[in-house]
């Protein structure tokens, strides 16, 4: 039995010792084994910084976008606002026109009416009471055909001078009045609407000497 044993040794010498090359190949096995999962790939660090970059590239173009459109939002707002200045503004211009466009009409009537107050002022009595009576009729519709568009004579005997509405001829001392008062109407002035057809023309009081 001592004999076979000592043959099996001899005919197995191989299993008993690794050659060198077999430890070399299992040590690089164990390596590999050992590295898996530890071991980054290459250019792995490179990754997670280029998915930065973009996410940040990405928000930059956000943010410029987003500007953009706030200044867009804020030019159409200021373009509005004009539009609706402008509309108002037009709007006033067409009312005006249209309030005042009978003032050259106005202005040429005037003087017919002055023309019958004189003839009525100047008319003698007696007789010609009846011509005195139908000139003042007339003026009288004159003066309400006037108003009925608008056009009112200015209220300005005893009143204190106002140059937006009075057109001084001339000045007189008064004890009676305070300086700057209209003492007389030399020719009455008309309004129309709020808008001076004509000043009225005025005697204005001064302080006595």
């Amino acid at each position: 039995m001592a004999d076979n044993h000592e043959s099996e040794k001899a005919v197995h010498p191989a299993a008993a010792e690794p050659t060198a090359d077999q430890a070399a190949s299992q040590a690089g096995t164990a390596e590999a084994q050992a590295g898996i999962g530890t071991a980054p790939p290459a250019g792995g660090a490179e990754i997670p910084a280029a998915r930065d970059a973009e996410i940040a590239r990405r928000d930059e173009e956000i943010a410029r976008l987003r500007t953009e459109l706030d200044q867009a939002k804020d030019r159409a707002l200021r373009s509005l606002a004009e539009l609706d200045n402008y509309r108002k503004r037009a709007d006033r211009t067409i009312e005006e026109e249209r309030r005042y466009a009978l003032l050259p009409l106005v202005r040429d009537l005037l003087p017919v009416l002055d023309d019958l107050r004189r003839a009525i002022d100047s008319s003698p009595g007696g007789d010609a009471a009846s011509l005195r009576e139908g000139v003042e009729l007339v003026a009288r519709k004159f003066e309400s055909v006037l108003a009925k568009y608008h056009c009112k004579p200015i209220d300005a005997l005893h009143q204190p001078f106002d140059p937006n509405y009075h057109e001084a001829l001339m000045q007189q001392p008064s004890s009676e009045f305070p300086p700057n008062t209209v003492l007389q109407v030399i020719r009455t002035g008309f309004t129309l609407h709020d808008r001076v057809v004509r000043p009225s023309q005025v005697i204005v009081s001064t302080a006595p000497p």
